[in-house]
């Protein structure tokens, strides 16, 4: 198992850790700063750096078996061994960009309060899909995402129990995927008086980090199916 050190942290940029393994999948750490693709929220992208002064690029990083991360370079041909130590960091502007865009769209599915049916977290545009049977008003939605980005409300994320999670059921919004089971317990992300739901991403501290935002676009992909653009009106990269 990997420490994800970006759960206590999402704001560390670097890090310290030691070789587990190395596979075709990619590098195997003992801890990292690098979240996995997941969630609708890309990998993060980086490098690691050996004592010796070699640099390996990172393209890509995913989840793997039993709290693995896998960490996949950018080339072929990498050669580390397990035991060795090494310095991670992450593409920070990247990463800022992710954790701006995820915040957002845990605000804007808190203006729209109808079920989720996917999303995607990007760079520069998010998404959310919405179970719901009419487009919402692009304007007015747009507003009231920017009045919350505008309050610079906190944003925190704890752990409780699946037995807790299971008492609530009205916690859990996304209709395509469940919160993973069977490690005891589900990290919540709350917004107090905005959002409170399952998720394992990364997020700002505060609403205000997000900036300005706008709703780019909504489409129809269904006949009870929305999905609703956002976006960052600087992106910061």
């Amino acid at each position: 198992m990997t420490r994800p050190l970006f759960r206590e942290d999402s704001y560390l940029r670097r890090c310290q850790a030691r070789v587990e393994s190395v596979t075709a999948d990619g590098i195997c750490l003992d801890q990292t700063v690098c979240y996995p693709r997941g969630g609708g929220q890309p990998g993060d992208t980086g490098r690691l750096v050996t004592d010796d002064g070699r640099v390996i690029e990172l393209g890509e990083t995913l989840p793997g078996e039993d709290g693995a991360i896998i960490h996949v370079p950018s080339e072929d041909g990498v050669v580390l061994m397990p035991g060795e130590p090494v310095s991670v960091s992450i593409d920070w502007p990247r990463r800022f960009a992710h954790m701006r865009m995820h915040t957002c769209l845990h605000l804007l599915g808190a203006v729209l309060r109808y079920g989720v049916t996917g999303g995607n977290v990007g760079i520069r545009r998010s998404r959310l899909d919405f179970d719901m049977p009419d487009a919402p008003d692009r304007e007015k939605t747009a507003a009231a995402l920017n009045a919350l980005v505008r309050q610079d409300l906190p944003v925190r994320a704890f752990w409780i129990s699946e037995e807790a999670l299971d008492a609530r059921p009205d916690l859990v919004r996304t209709l395509s995927v469940r919160p993973p089971r069977g490690a005891g317990r589900v990290r919540l992300l709350e917004i107090p008086g905005v959002d409170l739901q399952p998720c394992g991403g990364t997020h700002v501290a505060h609403t205000g980090e997000i900036g300005a935002v706008r709703v780019a676009r909504i489409e129809k992909k269904g006949k009870r199916n929305r999905r609703v653009y956002v976006e960052l009106e600087e992106p910061g990269l």
